[in-house]
């Protein structure tokens, strides 16, 4: 078990992020004397493994308690320890709240991108799916246009939209724009989510013509993850 868990800590440090299909990851995730270990391992050095079912990746984050004392004595830590600007945190929460959103109550309701809801009679019973059969894209272009008088125009997102892609949030193919390795995984729906919803960004991707999900969908999603983390 040491090799394994030598080569998970590397790993993880070495790219950040992990697939949750990946053999060592799934070891970390269903069985609990590794992932022990493993926490015990990644705790000594002030970390801590970043999981939740409905993501596609596993990473690696400080403890809460190491937050202050790592970054606490840069001024930039009040809006973001990973070198964001204001603007890039508004383009990386607007991308999040029409990505994740939906797809989260896609993902609980066990549907696709392209399910109505009628050809499962047993969807619930299904595993929870990741990736691009429940994941969307959005178009940078469309981006621009619904979202860039109020985050600085054009220039601005695609300067937003390279930093968040070289940091693992979203990915950039053709044009659009797609859920990156950590998207999912470092923002914490269970905080955000009710924020968006319930706040002023919810006004603002409304009056741009996007929908989210309902707050008893909402609510509904916050009781599944929380049964879903209970049981993995």
């Amino acid at each position: 078990m040491e090799t394994e868990l030598r080569t998970l800590t590397a790993r993880l440090l070495a790219h950040r992020s992990i697939p949750r299909s990946d053999a060592l990851a799934r070891r970390a995730l269903v069985d609990d004397s590794f992932r022990h270990a493993l926490d015990n391992r990644l705790a000594s050095v002030g970390l801590q493994l970043l999981d939740n079912p409905y993501a596609a990746h596993i990473a690696v984050g400080l403890a809460e308690d190491m937050r202050e004392p790592v970054f606490g004595q840069g001024r930039e830590y009040a809006a973001s320890n990973v070198g964001l600007t204001r603007d890039e945190l508004a383009w990386l929460m607007v991308i999040w709240a029409l990505i994740v959103l939906p797809k989260r109550e896609r993902q609980v309701n066990r549907r696709s991108l392209h399910d109505d809801g009628q050809n499962d009679m047993f969807g619930a019973e299904t595993p929870v799916e990741h990736g691009e059969t429940v994941s969307g894209a959005l178009s940078e272009a469309s981006l621009a246009a619904d979202f860039g008088n109020r985050l600085g125009g054009k220039t601005k997102l695609n300067f937003a939209l390279g930093k968040l892609a070289r940091l693992g949030f979203i990915e950039r193919r053709g044009g659009q724009v797609l859920e990156g390795p950590l998207l999912d995984v470092l923002l914490d729906y269970r905080i955000l989510a009710d924020r968006v919803i319930h706040g002023t960004l919810a006004d603002v991707l409304a009056e741009a013509g996007h929908r989210l999900p309902a707050a008893n969908a909402f609510e509904q999603a916050q009781a599944a993850q929380a049964d879903e983390d209970g049981e993995e």
